[in-house]
């Protein structure tokens, strides 16, 4: 456990060390002191809460209003299991992230590396363990799914805010919001989402118990028919929203690295994906109870729900949530475009804003030419995901700690409920092959290309 302490220890000081730096930098003078502890309140998050609640409200968003439309292809058995092991499958690969960042870290530490100013990335990771070849690997697949994470939520925007005023078409609404997520330039990192992350959940939160009791008061429809799975390629599209809906590791080495004390992430995410179910299964299960087979036509939940002001609401607090859902996404494809340019270790944040515009305006140009996102959500899911998520996390571990000397020098030991690494072997091996992911792939793009 020596190596493993002595690493922690590391990482530890080298954080309240630059945390110390930061706060002496904005403390310029006594009578400045408590704005400043204001400030310091709700912008500089870097405690196990605010990784937490960076996880959750990251976990689910816009996905919230499309799984009834997935349990409507699933059923409702397959759309409640899959739920639970997809999101607990994803909880373990995001441990063997950290578990890598750790030891990625820890490696940098005893060779007095400083990462003051510089946030470490997924793609730096696999680089400082296993090489310049899955370098390319994590970076073409981590920014392409962040690419199309962003375009979905501008084009959620567009669909959420149609369903209050449809005086403008969606488009219109796509240039306006393009336009309010581009501000999320000036947050500097995720050290700063704190009292976003915070808002951001209690949003989410307040739209599922709506969809849960709205669902619930208003009844079954006449004639509600649960008819589950009807064609296969139906329950493997299905399933691959769900995929995406516990698909946040493209930023965990991000909020990772905005934490104080990193190595206290190792059941965040999990801890994060408990609360998910909260608000995913009541939600999702009451809607698709309530109207059944409706919902094959109907990918949003907020289509079918009577308009008052309780939707609206809803709908309002989902808008906001996407912007915030937004910033998430591209803040990793800012860092990445920073290093390409030279500005990563700018501390002017209107120059890093400045720099950061070239990121956002492709996304924008996206978003206006694809106006729909339930097919993007599936293929996303379908072709990213499952290697983003699952099977490069579980590679890279394996490569990893593949010789006997790794395994005895690791900075992070197995955990408790795994004691030896054969069960960690295992482990991964599930999560690099599960069949219906490979199969799920294969249909949809079957389907894709056929239809």
């Amino acid at each position: 456990m020596l190596p493993q302490k002595q690493a922690e220890e590391a990482i530890v000081s080298n954080f309240s060390e630059t945390e110390h730096e930061t706060r002496e930098e904005d403390k310029e003078t006594d009578e400045q002191h408590s704005m400043f502890s204001v400030k310091n309140f709700l912008w500089h998050g870097g405690s196990a809460w605010d990784a937490w609640f960076s996880c959750a409200s990251n976990q689910v968003a816009q996905v919230l209003l499309t799984l009834p439309y997935s349990f409507s292809q699933l059923g409702m058995l397959s759309g409640i299991l899959l739920q639970v092991f997809y999101g607990l499958m994803g909880s373990w690969t995001a441990y063997i992230i950290s578990v890598l960042y750790i030891e990625y870290r820890s490696r940098k530490e005893k060779e007095n590396v400083s990462f003051k100013n510089h946030v470490i990335q997924w793609f730096e990771v696999l680089d400082g363990l296993l090489g310049p070849y899955w370098k390319a690997v994590g970076l073409a697949f981590n920014c392409t799914f962040l690419l199309f994470g962003s375009v979905i939520q501008l084009i959620a925007c567009a669909s959420n805010i149609y369903y209050i005023n449809d005086k403008l078409d969606k488009r219109t609404w796509t240039y306006i919001f393009g336009a309010c997520c581009a501000t999320t330039v000036f947050i500097p990192s995720f050290h700063n989402y704190r009292i976003w992350s915070f808002l951001g959940l209690g949003m989410t939160t307040y739209t599922a118990w709506y969809l849960t009791i709205a669902a619930f008061v208003h009844g079954q429809v006449d004639g509600v028919t649960h008819s589950g799975p009807q064609k296969l390629v139906l329950y493997f599209t299905g399933a691959t929203n769900i995929l995406y809906t516990f698909g946040g590791h493209a930023v965990t080495v991000e909020i990772m690295h905005a934490m104080w004390k990193p190595q206290k992430f190792k059941y965040i995410y999990l801890m994060a994906t408990l609360y998910v179910f909260t608000l995913t299964l009541p939600s999702a299960s009451a809607v698709y109870w309530a109207f059944g087979d409706q919902l094959l036509n109907h990918s949003n939940a907020f289509s079918l729900l009577p308009k008052n002001g309780w939707r609206d609401a809803a709908v309002i607090l989902m808008l906001i949530h996407q912007f915030i859902t937004f910033g998430f996404a591209c803040t990793p494809l800012y860092f990445v475009w920073e290093k390409v340019i030279g500005m990563h270790d700018t501390r002017s944040i209107c120059l890093r804003a400045l720099a950061r515009l070239p990121v956002v305006i492709p996304i924008w140009f996206l978003a206006i030419i694809f106006p729909f996102f339930g097919p993007i959500n599936s293929a996303v899911g379908a072709l990213l995901v499952s290697f983003t998520v699952y099977i490069i996390p579980a590679l890279a571990h394996m490569l990893t700690y593949r010789k006997a000397s790794a395994r005895q020098n690791a900075a992070e030991k197995p955990p408790f409920f795994m004691p030896s690494w054969t069960a960690i072997f295992y482990g991964r091996e599930w999560a690099v092959d599960p069949p219906h992911i490979h199969m799920g792939c294969t249909l949809l793009s079957r389907a894709i290309l056929y239809s």
